[in-house]
């Protein structure tokens, strides 16, 4: 599976289920953790919850197994690890809070406008 194709995938999943101003950082050369980091997120728990079933469905169709998946039950921040990706799907408060764009603020943005909905 080309990282890429997951990482699109993520995204897409994401933005199927409404997920906000998502951001798909380049960790490479800077994260020994991941690849890539997906940032999102939803404005209620159950659209957090959403997303992340989501996620981890259309990842599963690809043959992709989920690695961890964290925070489901309190749907504040959920982790979905993908290995080469991880996604971070946040409650909006949540998200605010931890700011992790700052956090890794030298990380690239990866442009992801053709796979999300305008």
């Amino acid at each position: 599976m080309d990282e890429r194709t997951l990482l699109w995938t993520a995204v897409k999943a994401a933005d199927d289920k409404r997920a906000e101003n998502i951001v798909a950082l380049n960790m490479k050369g800077i994260s020994l953790v991941a690849d890539y980091f997906v940032i999102c997120h939803g404005n209620s728990d159950k659209q957090v919850q959403a997303i992340a079933n989501e996620i981890k469905d259309k990842s599963g169709e690809l043959g992709i197994s989920v690695k961890r998946f964290e925070g489901y039950n309190e749907a504040k921040w959920i982790l979905v690890d993908l290995g080469d990706i991880i996604v971070h799907v946040f409650h909006r408060d949540e998200r605010t809070y931890y700011n992790l764009e700052r956090l890794w603020g030298d990380a690239p943005v990866e442009n992801i406008e053709s796979v999300i909905s305008q």
